[in-house]
């Protein structure tokens, strides 16, 4: 379920679910766009909501939600000197050990991010896209084509109940083509439930492979969670694939 302002407790539900993917044996754990501190499309808010990374009472924060074994991809609002950034961290043994920021923020007052870094796990290499990035190929094809067989995408489409409808399908046919188009596989974690002002969110978590098949989904406007187990070793093949668009 989706939290605003409440930072604590959106530590406490995460701290929960990293303990419980722990005793599961998880690697990577993915969770929504702006998930720690709560989307909002509002310039003013997202500024009041952002946290710088070397924020103290970030890293406290995070060290509650130390995992031996998870590493966790968090989305939030991010603030770089007096740019505000939505962003995910990448969370390993209680310690931000990167960050990506959206190349093509759609909030009010986001600056873009222009790097795409990747991040090793074991066999594997994973980048992230957060949300709208999907709707330019360029952004998975430059994590493909620097190794990346996994592209994370943190998302949140709690929108308007008429946009939540429309854009359920698509946001699912657009991780489908995304990962055909960089020959990735691609996982998507989206909130659920709704806002004060009405807004809601059917829930687009999934999991789909390199030739677009939804492999799992979450059940609609309900707490999900979904667990899958990807090859052992990544696959490494050549990046050609090309696309004119991936969502529209």
């Amino acid at each position: 379920m989706a939290l605003f302002d409440a930072v604590d407790r959106t530590t406490e539900v995460l701290a929960r679910d990293l303990a419980w993917a722990e005793t599961q044996g998880i690697d990577l754990a993915l969770f929504p766009e702006c998930y720690l501190q709560g989307h909002s499309y509002n310039k003013a808010i997202a500024r009041r909501r952002a946290l710088s990374l070397d924020d103290p009472a970030l890293n406290t924060l995070i060290g509650r939600c130390a995992s031996a074994r998870t590493t966790a991809v968090i989305g939030l609002f991010e603030r770089r000197g007096e740019a505000i950034c939505n962003s995910a961290i990448v969370v390993k043994a209680g310690h931000i050990i990167g960050v990506y920021a959206k190349a093509h923020p759609l909030e009010s007052g986001c600056t873009p991010g222009t790097d795409f870094p990747i991040w090793a796990l074991d066999d594997w290499r994973f980048g992230i896209n957060i949300c709208a990035d999907l709707r330019y190929p360029y952004t998975a094809s430059r994590l493909a084509r620097k190794g990346a067989g996994l592209i994370c995408n943190p998302v949140n489409l709690m929108l308007r109940p008429h946009k939540a409808e429309m854009w359920h399908r698509p946001g699912i046919s657009g991780l489908q083509t995304c990962a055909k188009h960089s020959g990735c596989w691609v996982m998507a974690s989206d909130v659920v439930g709704s806002n004060d002002d009405g807004w809601l969110s059917y829930g687009s978590s999934a999991i789909v492979d390199p030739n677009g098949v939804v492999v799992a989904k979450a059940k609609p406007y309900s707490e999900d969670v979904l667990v899958f187990d990807l090859p052992d070793r990544q696959h490494e093949g050549k990046f050609d694939q090309k696309a004119g668009v991936i969502a529209t």
